[in-house]
């Protein structure tokens, strides 16, 4: 059962408010060096032709160890086809039946960290359709044209949740909370929101293949504070 120091409906609108930047960000700058020591980005980082374009991650911005890469699997614990999400160390492993895992870079949040425990994958969207609550509405007035009422944002480029989204439910019930597309490769590993688990979009197409219906998403505990980047 998903707990959270405080699980109120409000912090779970809060949670998918916060995919949608509340103001401008200026992208963080790697050094020379980082460029330089970091090794060519796989194949599968490259453009995506999708319904819509994914671009290719730009070189020299992520760190290897957040790219998509089997590893041991470090949670023999629980059944394969668990999703075990870890916000302190930015990673998502789906684990698999032979032994292994499918580990995924992410980026969290400050809520992303405030809450864990288990849930199921609902059901999946490619090129979701958001839609930003009241609350989010009333401090930015310029997403009232995708409210409720008006029916929400389309998918496609621009659309906070990206390419994918996996919908998580507790007690067949939506928690608001999501495991999406469209981070930006800077925060790849970071916590730069109160928002959900953010992959990139080649991840989050790749691993929206990958897992099973109704599979057991489980976050576990955080013990950071605060967020890397304050830009939300």
């Amino acid at each position: 059962m998903i707990t959270r120091r405080s699980l109120l409906a409000t912090g779970a609108a809060a949670a998918l408010a916060a995919c949608a930047r509340t103001e401008p960000v200026q992208p963080i700058a790697q050094s020379p060096e980082f460029r330089e020591a970091t090794p060519k980005l796989p194949d599968f980082y490259g453009q995506v032709d999708d319904k819509y374009v994914v671009s290719a991650v730009p070189e020299g911005v992520v760190p290897q160890r957040l790219w998509r890469q089997v590893v041991a699997n470090p949670f023999p614990e629980h059944a394969p086809g668990t999703i075990v999400v870890d916000p302190d160390a930015g990673y998502l492993h789906l684990l698999q039946d032979d032994g292994n895992a499918m580990r995924y870079g992410v980026g969290t949040g400050a809520q992303g960290r405030e809450w864990n425990g288990d849930a199921v994958v609902q059901f999946t969207r490619a090129w979701p359709r958001w839609t930003p609550p009241d609350t989010l509405i009333a401090r930015m007035p310029k997403y009232a044209p995708y409210s409720a009422a008006n029916g929400g944002m389309d998918g496609g480029p621009g659309n906070p949740l990206g390419a994918r989204a996996l919908y998580l439910f507790q007690d067949g019930k939506d928690t608001l909370y999501r495991i999406h597309g469209g981070c930006e490769p800077q925060y790849l590993g970071k916590a730069v929101s109160s928002g959900c688990i953010r992959m990139l979009d080649q991840d989050a197409i790749d691993i929206e293949k990958r897992v099973k219906h109704h599979a057991t998403v489980v976050v576990l505990p955080s013990y950071k504070t605060g967020i890397d980047v304050p830009v939300y």
